[in-house]
């Protein structure tokens, strides 16, 4: 498969994907899959709330969306970046050092604090 039409059933994917979480409210919809740790332990996950704030968030309600999961409405300015770091071409010094910053070992590390910290307070 040529990297163009990859590119482009991604893209579709992603869009077809956000029209269905903008149109159909995972409260209301049982199609949804449901959290397989929560199932088995009755504790919240980091990607729980997720769905909902991810159809929150299409719907323009940032409040709700943060209620649901604060850490999914953070993290998507960040994984926009890495997607857009990603994809430039002929990134220039800045650009990488600033990549470096954001996406290095350091940074992974302190994203996995935050990940664990968000995990257990939102069970505590």
């Amino acid at each position: 498969m040529t990297k163009g039409i990859k590119g482009v059933l991604i893209f579709a994917t992603i869009v077809a994907l956000m029209v269905i979480y903008k149109v159909f409210n995972p409260y209301d919809v049982q199609y949804f899959p449901e959290c397989p740790f929560k199932l088995l332990t009755g504790y919240q996950c980091p990607g729980c709330g997720s769905q909902r704030a991810i159809h929150d968030l299409l719907n323009l309600d940032i409040v709700h969306a943060c209620k649901e999961n604060m850490l999914v409405v953070v993290s998507i300015p960040y994984l926009l970046a890495g997607f857009t770091f990603d994809n430039v071409r002929r990134p220039g010094a800045r650009l990488l050092k600033l990549r470096k910053t954001l996406f290095g070992r350091k940074a992974i590390l302190l994203i996995l604090a935050i990940i664990l910290f968000f995990w257990i307070g939102r069970n505590l």
